[in-house]
């Protein structure tokens, strides 16, 4: 079975982030959504953005003082980009708030299911058979995103999947569960659903140990589940 992607037309869900109501053999083993402040650095790099906005001002009022001008001037020729910046912030922000709030990631026994998109919502449903591995990227918060990778031929647009998709990853994209503000807790839960879905034993897995590289959550190809998720 092949990932699909369904179209939502409608605002109306049979069941919160999922296009339809599971059957009786399938269950919710977790749900949630990103953190919005997470996205907001992460995603759309509203520090970065901050940063270079105060080295525009600084360099337009250090030009102004080298040009001649007086204190004054030089202070109201950084007043006329400051609402500028503001307002670019502020609208980056507010994206980052509407991608967490249209968010839902779904993890049952059966799939993953990430329900996205700002102004038309689009599901995708993973099956945990076609989830070749998963990776954890932890951070000292204990936030983290955890990246899924697709068995053999399966493909998803980069641009379809933006910014759930793992970065740089354009030849084989990578769908990913972005900003969790409880990456461990939820790489654990997929790690488990994966390892049952292969058929092998359930086992208890470690929390996370915050980390800036990548560690392997699990693989339903696996013949052999990890006994950590980051060294």
């Amino acid at each position: 079975m092949k990932p699909f992607v369904i179209t939502e037309e409608q605002d109306f869900e049979p069941a919160h982030g999922l296009p339809e109501r599971l059957p009786a053999s399938e269950r919710i083993l977790w749900q949630g959504a990103p953190d919005a402040r997470r996205m907001a650095l992460d995603v759309v790099h509203v520090r970065e953005l901050a940063v270079y906005f105060a080295v525009l001002l600084v360099w337009r009022g250090a030009h102004a003082l080298s040009q001649g001008h007086s204190w004054g001037d030089a202070l109201l020729s950084m007043l006329w980009l400051a609402p500028l910046a503001l307002a670019a912030l502020g609208i980056a922000t507010g994206l980052a708030w509407l991608m967490a709030r249209t968010t839902c990631y779904t993890v049952t026994n059966r799939r993953v299911v990430m329900r996205i998109g700002i102004v038309l919502t689009v599901t995708f449903n993973l099956p945990l058979a076609r989830i070749e591995s998963a990776s954890l990227h932890a951070r000292a918060d204990g936030s983290g995103d955890i990246a899924l990778a697709l068995e053999g031929t399966d493909r998803i647009a980069y641009a379809h999947l933006w910014p759930h998709a793992r970065p740089w990853k354009l030849a084989r994209t990578q769908p990913m569960l972005r900003s969790l503000p409880d990456a461990g807790a939820v790489a654990q839960v997929l790690s488990a659903a994966l390892a049952e879905s292969a058929g092998q034993a359930r086992i208890a897995i470690g929390a996370a140990a915050p980390t800036p590289a990548r560690a392997p959550v699990g693989g339903a190809r696996e013949h052999a589940a990890n006994d950590a998720l980051a060294a």
